[in-house]
């Protein structure tokens, strides 16, 4: 069978018809204003309407936010103004399809548990370092949503007391030590300090003041050991996290997504020493894998697809959700 998924994003949504093995057959894209909610909605009816072309194909739609257990309404939305917005009832209205509703870092860490670094395990924490840092918890071949089901905001576990204020409004939360941002920031400290900052500071003056998450990440590729201590400084916080997670948890996998996972073990060794240093009864507890994520930025729209297609026909495959 296959499914539609869309992928809500602050500034574009992104949809596609995906087949049984989480192949993509059909992607459309287009760029939205976040600040209109009726325009956003719009443009997912369109997008649905566009892609199933007449034919009745179960949806996911995955939104940024708090998404209520019954993957029926969202509680709240950082970038969008929904609040207690029942929309599945509203796109049902519209497009009498069947249609489930999904937080996009769920869908993202779905679509990555079954069809990428995740698909041999049964349990796995994923957590995606891009602006803000999202995440998502499998626990025995099943999405953790919670008793509201608004389980798995890892970018808020807190990792230092009383420490640099997150958009949520709490202090510490690891989204100001592990995000794009984040080492945006831990580069432009380490380019004020001199030294082998040299580089980073060269590159800054060029872009007139502004550091890149695309500028670090090559400088990380080309060796240069400030960017690379920048790299070294997020992995520690995001193995810290990971520590955290595992003694609740305990994971057979992680998996780093997000434009930082394209230095590979360069942020996945610093992230193994800080999990080994911080995780309580080194030695005797089992050490998980840490794997970078392989789905890519369609992981949001394969993810959601797959949730609907499940939720239509659970026994579609032995992993429901």
């Amino acid at each position: 069978m296959h499914a539609i998924g869309i992928d809500i994003g602050g500034t574009k949504i992104a949809g596609g018809i995906v087949d049984e093995l989480g192949a993509i057959e059909r992607f459309e894209r287009v760029p939205t204003d976040a600040r209109d909610s009726d325009a956003i909605e719009e443009a997912i009816v369109s997008m649905i309407e566009t892609l199933a072309d007449g034919e009745r194909l179960p949806v996911g739609v995955a939104a940024p936010g708090f998404i209520d257990a019954a993957q029926s309404t969202v509680y709240y939305t950082p970038n969008i103004p929904w609040r207690n917005e029942p929309l599945r009832e509203r796109l049902e209205a519209r497009l009498h399809l069947p249609l489930v509703i999904d937080n996009d870092a769920n869908a993202a860490g779905w679509a990555e548990f079954h069809f990428g670094a995740g698909r041999l395990v049964s349990d796995m924490v994923m957590l995606t370092s891009g602006t803000g840092v999202g995440g998502a918890v499998i626990v025995d071949d099943r999405l953790l949503r919670g008793g509201f089901g608004v389980a798995g905001e890892l970018g808020h576990l807190r990792v230092v007391p009383d420490g640099i204020l997150c958009g949520c409004g709490a202090r510490g939360c690891i989204e100001q030590y592990g995000s794009g941002r984040a080492l945006q920031r831990m580069a432009g400290e380490i380019a004020d300090s001199g030294g082998i900052g040299r580089a980073l500071a060269a590159e800054r003056e060029r872009a007139g003041g502004v550091l890149e998450g695309a500028v670090i990440g090559r400088l990380v590729q080309e060796g240069d050991p400030g960017a690379i201590a920048a790299l070294s400084e997020l992995g520690s916080w995001l193995g810290q996290a990971c520590s955290s997670l595992a003694v609740v948890l305990d994971p057979q996998l992680f998996v780093i997504g997000g434009g930082v996972a394209d230095a590979g073990d360069r942020l996945l060794d610093p992230v193994r020493r800080a999990y080994s240093d911080h995780l309580p009864a080194r030695g005797f507890h089992p050490e998980p894998v840490f794997a970078v994520a392989q789905l890519g930025n369609e992981a949001g729209v394969v993810g959601a697809a797959d949730l609907a297609r499940l939720q239509a026909d659970p026994h579609a495959t032995a992993s429901a959700p």
